[in-house]
């Protein structure tokens, strides 16, 4: 039997190997109770060229202090956060990797946010 975080890290492996397949770069998310963190990720995996998360002292302050990471405004801010600072590294274009993480909630808050920033995927 599988653990739940087995389960949802095999889910990941499959969307990646699909991923990798288009050479195209991806846009991963992870979630914890606390944050949520975004990253873009080159096309051939070899060099992270964005990332945002509600770890940083600045959005940390902008949110009101500890804790306030966990939440779905928190995972909007960071949806947007990182599509500026995509486009800034020169990314229009990326594939979403939701790390097997159900594409509901704090998730979904993100990818939308970065799509309305502009980033396409």
């Amino acid at each position: 039997m599988l653990t739940k975080k087995e389960q949802r890290l095999r889910r990941a492996r499959q969307t990646r190997i699909r991923i990798a397949t288009q050479g195209v770069a991806r846009l991963m998310v992870n979630r914890t109770n606390l944050h949520i963190y975004a990253t873009v990720i080159s096309g051939d995996g070899a060099k992270v060229l964005a990332t945002a998360s509600t770890a940083e002292a600045e959005v940390r302050a902008s949110l009101g202090g500890a804790g306030k990471g966990g939440n779905a405004a928190a995972a909007t801010i960071i949806g947007k956060r990182i599509a500026e600072k995509a486009k800034a590294a020169g990314v229009e274009k990326v594939a979403f990797d939701r790390a097997g993480f159900a594409y509901h909630g704090r998730v979904k808050a993100l990818a939308e946010a970065a799509r309305e920033a502009g980033l396409q995927f």
